[in-house]
């Protein structure tokens, strides 16, 4: 399979940030090999936009707003279940930065996530509360785009809630697999596959994409 960008496809890179890349509080692994081969894709793409974590200090998914909790344990807010988080991309801090191996120049939009302290935000489109939007699909649709290729951090996390919203938003979804890495906590990498899937979400390789 080949695939060919046209100039109206989005590269959707997201939250390629320090706290998730070695070294930072919610490192993903291998999160820094996929810096150099998004510049690689970035530069087959006439649009491109980001997505960024952007936290206050005190947001309510930081285990460390929860007393006696630990990270990654659960509980139940108002919109659902809510795993909890070490503290990361706390925004005006070094993590919440997006890393600046990135060299994505022609980038035209970030989108900025989770700054609403009491509802946490994984997806691109939407926050945890599944009514809060981001503003993303409005930008998208006046651009009047083609499909959207997803790439960056954590695949079964923000790359996958982001890629079902964004089919259930009506455009043509493709994650490109080995330029996401994923946290895989508890079986949840296979189950975002699965939950991507029954969505209408593809899944491709970066090799198959023409440069």
């Amino acid at each position: 399979m080949t695939i060919e960008i046209t100039p109206e496809d989005v590269l959707v890179v997201v939250d390629v940030q320090y706290d998730f890349l070695p070294g930072g509080s919610l490192a993903v692994s291998g999160g820094d090999e996929i810096v150099p081969l998004i510049n690689t894709l970035a530069r087959k793409f006439t649009n491109v936009v980001f997505t960024q974590d952007w936290h206050p200090a005190d947001h309510i998914s930081f285990a460390s707003q929860h007393y006696g909790k630990a990270p990654f344990e659960t509980v139940d807010l108002p919109y659902g279940s809510q795993v909890l988080w070490p503290d990361h991309c706390v925004w005006n801090t070094h993590g919440a930065a997006l890393s600046a191996d990135l060299d994505v120049p022609h980038g035209q939009l970030i989108i900025r996530k989770g700054y609403n302290r009491l509802i946490d935000s994984y997806s691109g489109f939407q926050e945890a509360d599944r009514e809060t939007l981001t503003g993303l699909a409005g930008y998208l649709n006046e651009r009047d785009v083609g499909r959207l290729y997803l790439v960056g951090l954590a695949t079964d996390y923000c790359v996958g809630w982001t890629a079902v919203d964004g089919a259930a938003a009506g455009f043509d979804v493709t994650v490109i697999e080995d330029a996401t890495r994923a946290i895989d906590n508890g079986g949840s990498l296979a189950k975002a596959w699965v939950d991507m899937a029954e969505a209408g979400v593809e899944r491709v390789m970066s090799k198959d994409i023409l440069g």
